[in-house]
């Protein structure tokens, strides 16, 4: 029997030609947790595993109807917002939002850099982000150099860190652990700031572990799970994804692989 209600999670982000990150890599994950996955793309990139050669955003307008045509007839469970790109994109976003029913939760992934060290963020868009998108956020998921980069505290410890990213307004604040020296997340949502430790995979490959994670997060809340049931999930499938991540596509840090099917061909029928 089929199910009565399938969760709907909108992802707001550019897309990976290369297919490891962005758009590609929240369908994937959207898939994984057992969601029907619609995109609105913020903007093209040219890019590989080992750079960005070229980015061009899409224009406010299609942004918006791309947002429109898919809450007016499928609706809209969860919204993962990654790569904006710029101020103006950041404001389209946010004018978007405004016409979702404000109970919808939304993961903040602010990506300002790739994996490769491109910039996806323009330096003047960070204060746009943390204006108009952070107190939107039901949880926001910086890196920890994403952190120190909305907080200005380039010095501080990771709770640190939560407690000012929480002080701009989203509900709950992941501080992902990927850039530390112990593969640790850390969890704060005001009342509670909780470690979520688990293993490194040196060996994996870890571009679009972020967005991932983001996603992953944000189809537990379509689910109905509470925001740090989704931080474990998220925290636990996006590592999973780097043990399984695909070492050998690329020159340089191989896309993960959240499905853990990459390399297994079907059987047939």
């Amino acid at each position: 029997m089929a199910p009565t209600h399938i969760p709907r999670v909108l992802s707001i982000a550019g897309s990976d030609s290369g297919g490891g990150a962005g758009i590609q890599a929240d369908l994937k994950a959207f898939a994984a947790c057992g969601v029907h996955g619609m995109t609105a793309v913020t903007a093209l990139t040219a890019q590989n595993t080992v750079a960005v050669t070229a980015v061009h955003t899409v224009p406010g307008e299609m942004i918006l109807a791309q947002v429109r045509a898919v809450a007016q007839d499928l609706g809209v469970d969860a919204v993962k917002i990654g790569m904006l790109g710029t101020t103006a994109t950041i404001g389209t976003v946010a004018a978007a939002l405004d016409e979702l029913d404000p109970s919808v939760p939304i993961v903040l992934d602010p990506v300002l850099v790739a994996e490769s060290g491109a910039t996806l963020l323009d330096p003047a868009a960070r204060e746009a982000l943390v204006e108009l998108l952070l107190p939107r956020a039901t949880v926001a998921t910086p890196n920890l150099p994403e952190a120190q980069a909305l907080t200005g505290l380039k010095d501080a410890a990771p709770d640190e860190l939560a407690r000012a990213l929480l002080a701009l307004g989203p509900r709950a604040v992941v501080v992902t652990g990927g850039h530390r020296q112990a593969a640790i997340d850390l969890f704060f949502d005001g009342e509670q700031m909780v470690e979520l430790p688990g293993a490194r995979h040196p060996g994996g490959a870890a571009h679009g572990s972020g967005c991932t994670h983001s996603s992953v997060l944000a189809c537990a809340l379509a689910w109905g799970w509470e925001p740090l049931e989704g931080a474990r999930l998220a925290r636990a499938m996006a590592a999973r994804a780097v043990e399984y991540g695909l070492t050998s596509v690329g020159a340089g840090a191989g896309p993960v692989d959240v499905l853990g099917r990459a390399g297994v061909e079907p059987a047939r029928p």
